[in-house]
């Protein structure tokens, strides 16, 4: 993001997702359901896919350091923005940033300055973090959006550049994970369109040049708005647009493969709805139905395998972006508190009903944990059917909605086939014992 962003005023208006609804709503039949297959295991669930931003512009306030603490970010990319090319990283800043990261649970991601610094300027960075201080961390970028510095600035000046800097870097540590290229954005169409297949290319030739040194392969999104000139995102262009993040993914799949012959690992690491300063609207990132558009784009991104997810932003004050504002956690603060309780084993699961969505999850213990999002402007009654495992407990529930934040309620029965009565605008972690066939 390299925007400057404006004063938000929170929107508490959240969402709920329940087995059992009041009587004063209806509930509607819908056609699909919902499928999960314990045995099909697709592999281990990255723990950085539950990242943010953050920076020495949008520090945590005192009466959110608890929140921070609770939080359920795992992963921390420093300074984020554009704020790393438009100034160097003080020794200071980075120590309170490693406080605040080891106090909070989190792995820290380093980005240094491309635009304005030197090989050795990067060098020294790594020099302090990593064998003066002995933190050993593993992640580092260099530059943020390239495709955005100043006019006449090429993607070979910036492949040459990166790679200056990466060696330097390496040549002082050489276990670093480089991240990059960091694009601004990136097709999320097949065909895509000519500014975002500009980042494509970019991406394309990065990888042709630096494919070698490159560890990690990243872009950024924002999909909103569409022009200077579009009018307010509506719900249901924020409904529509989730499903096009696994386009996305699947076109820098595919560009990986064309450029260096092999898969390698992904990662989104700025995203969020908006790249302009929107608040206060119907699906702008302050409002409860942008925490139902996360839950889902979220889960779309674990089963697409990402390696690192860094939500765009951890905190702000003066602008709607950041999960914690001054006093109070945001609406989308609340899905990582659900994730939290989320298996690390994925396991196949899918959706045949419109604008609901399911990402499966088993933990050590054999409890298989479901995050279901609903993202229809009305409630919906959806099967859920469950193959190769036996249900052996009551049903765990944690919902998020317009009275409770991701409150745990009262365990459940369920039998396999039941129907799963879901409220409009909703997300929920379910958690069921199982014992496998």
């Amino acid at each position: 993001m390299r925007l400057t962003r404006f004063a938000a005023q929170i929107v508490f208006v959240v969402v709920v997702l329940a087995f059992a609804m009041p009587a004063q709503h209806q509930t509607f039949a819908q056609s699909g359901i919902l499928t999960v297959d314990v045995t099909d295991s697709q592999g281990t669930i990255s723990p950085y896919v539950y990242g943010a931003n953050y920076g020495p512009w949008a520090i945590v306030s005192m009466e959110m350091q608890n929140a921070a603490a609770e939080s359920g970010i795992t992963h921390f990319r420093f300074p984020g923005g554009n704020w790393g090319d438009d100034n160097f990283i003080q020794r200071s800043q980075l120590d309170l940033f490693m406080l605040q990261a080891q106090n909070w649970g989190m792995v820290p991601s380093i980005s240094v300055n491309l635009e304005n610094g030197t090989p050795e300027q990067a060098a020294e960075l790594v020099r302090y973090a990593n064998v003066e201080k002995g933190w050993n961390i593993l992640h580092w970028s260099i530059g943020n959006e390239p495709d955005l510095f100043p006019d006449g600035y090429t993607v070979e000046q910036y492949n040459e550049e990166w790679r200056a800097m990466a060696l330097a870097m390496r040549a002082v540590d050489p276990n670093i994970i480089l991240i990059g290229p960091e694009v601004s954005q990136f097709p999320d169409t097949v065909e895509g369109d000519t500014y975002n297949n500009v980042r494509r290319e970019w991406v394309r030739s990065f990888l042709e040049a630096n494919g070698d040194l490159v560890d990690i392969v990243a872009i950024h999104r924002y999909p909103f708005p569409l022009s200077l000139s579009s009018p307010p995102t509506t719900i249901e262009q924020l409904r529509d647009n989730a499903a096009a993040w696994d386009v996305l993914i699947d076109n820098l799949r595919t560009v990986i493969r064309e450029a260096v012959g092999s898969d390698m690992p992904m990662a989104v690491t700025e995203a969020s709805s908006h790249w302009n300063q929107p608040i206060g609207g119907e699906a702008t990132a302050d409002s409860h139905f942008h925490a139902v558009w996360w839950a889902d784009v979220l889960g779309r991104f674990i089963r697409q395998r990402l390696e690192i997810v860094d939500y765009f932003a951890f905190s702000t004050f003066d602008t709607a972006y950041g999960l914690l504002a001054r006093y109070a956690p945001r609406p989308t603060y609340y899905v990582y508190q659900l994730y939290q309780y989320f298996g690390d084993e994925l396991v196949a699961s899918a959706s045949t009903a419109e604008h609901v969505s399911i990402t499966a999850a088993l933990t050590d213990d054999n409890i298989l944990t479901l995050m279901i999002t609903n993202m229809n402007d009305e409630p919906v009654s959806v099967p859920l059917t469950i193959d190769g495992a036996q249900i052996n407990g009551m049903v765990e529930r944690m919902v998020l909605d317009p009275d409770r934040q991701a409150q745990a309620l009262d365990p459940q029965e369920f039998t396999d086939g039941d129907a799963l009565e879901l409220t409009a605008y909703s997300v929920t972690l379910l958690r069921i014992p199982i014992t496998p066939n």
